[in-house]
């Protein structure tokens, strides 16, 4: 496995409690609104590291400037890296062992038996052509078509 590394979150403390319903005092609202703070920042995977206090200069005025002093709570995460990730293993079908050829020999009682015959089939011939239906061809020794009833000369009644 590689180098761990780490990436950080600085974030301000917070200044004032806050009203919370049922605690009383300043130092328990102020613990209260902290533990808020760093259980949101853990619950995305952050892990508290410290609190410190740093100096800020800041302008004042036209021309002025003042330092002032910032409290900031500092968490960290492990960032994973795509080579730390172990890759999902792959099952491949397993390979089939090789067979012996093995002769069988046939018990002595059917060795007297004479063999039995094997059925051959022929093969047939189907014909996928459609028929049509209405229409018949004349051929040598038939008589030719009679029309239908209902079409025969109206003149010969």
């Amino acid at each position: 496995m590689g180098v761990t590394n780490y990436e950080y979150k600085v974030v301000p403390a917070p200044k004032k409690a806050g009203k919370i319903r049922g605690v009383k005092g300043t130092g328990n609202k102020f613990a209260v609104a902290l533990t808020n703070l760093m259980n949101e920042y853990g619950a995305d995977g952050w892990e508290y590291q410290r609190t410190d206090t740093l100096p800020c200069e800041e302008r004042q005025g036209l021309t002025g400037k003042a330092t002032t002093f910032q409290n900031v709570l500092v968490f960290r995460r492990e960032i994973i890296s795509l080579d730390d990730i172990e890759p999902i293993p792959t099952y491949a079908e397993p390979t089939p062992e090789p067979v012996a050829e093995t002769t069988v020999e046939a018990p002595e009682e059917a060795k007297d038996r004479p063999a039995m015959a094997v059925p051959t089939f022929q093969s047939a011939t189907v014909s996928t052509a459609p028929k049509i239906s209405g229409h018949v061809e004349p051929s040598e020794g038939n008589a030719p078509p009679v029309k239908p009833a209902d079409t025969q000369d109206v003149a010969a009644q």
